[in-house]
């Protein structure tokens, strides 16, 4: 069974503080994550081994940007975003 059986997903927006390395402002920005919670009920047609594999999953969220465009107006370069997990569990 494939793992994804698992778990619904969805898309979420969270803010998190990240400073331009061009300009050096700061500020707050939205940053895309895709939300995979743990259903609470194991999907029919499980084996013993696909059993064991639910029993261990967890809920958890993966971070789906890698770049972001400044909000200076004056610089508008994009970056990447570092200092901000590329996965969290819930």
């Amino acid at each position: 069974m494939d793992e994804r059986a698992f778990y619904t997903d969805s898309q979420t927006a969270k803010p998190a503080l990240l400073n331009c390395p061009y300009c050096r402002t700061q500020d707050s920005y939205d940053l895309q994550w895709s939300v995979r919670k743990k259903k609470d009920r194991i999907p029919q047609g499980a084996d013993e081994r696909d059993r064991a594999k639910f029993a261990k999953a967890q809920s958890y969220m993966v971070l789906l940007d890698d770049k972001v465009a400044c909000k200076n107006l004056r610089c508008r370069r994009r970056f990447d975003i570092s200092g901000v997990k590329t996965m969290a569990f819930l």
